[in-house]
């Protein structure tokens, strides 16, 4: 009768938890905020930081091959440069599929340009701002240069859609997303 009252307290089969808790010492500072072992505000350092080994050059090239080191081919200006080719080919296209290839070249160029323009004043504002910046200046000006990128994007978008009620759409927004796509090739092109 012991068996059967043991069996009925018994977990059901299954897949059963292994895990185990993971126990933290932490302690209080006289503000009452807690802190971890090494006494930090917040506490909870990750011991493996500390841990962290930069990659020699020999290292690197091991890893990721010879190259490694080698500058990029593809530079910001050459990413543009295909952004327009890329533009007047879709205009090109779209004027040939189009009963009214006009206004659809017109819209495939239009949205091309939405893509290049701001994508050429980043790509110049970086050229010319980043040159002997250091670590966060650099992040810095990346992030406010491609802060006003999208600013522009979105103004453009707006400016056509109000002042050019012609525009055809499908053309516009096609082109606009094949000049996006160059930044796929470029990285695939490296």
């Amino acid at each position: 009768m012991a068996d059967e009252a043991d069996k009925a307290h018994q977990p059901a089969p299954g897949p059963t938890n292994t895990a185990r808790p993971v126990a933290a010492r932490v302690t209080l500072a006289s503000n009452g905020s807690p802190q971890g072992e090494r006494g930090a505000p917040g506490g909870w350092e990750d011991p493996l930081e500390e841990q962290t080994i930069p990659l020699t050059r020999a290292d690197a090239e091991r890893l990721f091959g010879p190259d490694v080191s080698r500058p990029s081919r593809v530079t910001p200006m050459r990413v543009v440069a295909g952004q327009v080719v890329l533009t007047f080919f879709a205009a090109l296209i779209c004027a040939l599929l189009s009963q009214q290839w006009r206004l659809a070249a017109l819209s495939a160029l239009i949205g091309g340009m939405i893509c290049w323009v701001p994508s050429g004043g980043f790509a110049l504002y970086l050229g010319r701002n980043s040159r002997g910046r250091k670590g966060r200046d650099s992040v810095g000006a990346w992030m406010m240069a491609e802060g006003i990128k999208l600013g522009v994007t979105i103004a453009l978008f707006i400016a056509i859609a109000v002042y050019f009620r012609d525009v055809r759409w499908l053309p516009l927004l096609v082109t606009y997303v094949l000049a996006l796509k160059v930044y796929w090739l470029a990285l695939a092109w490296r």
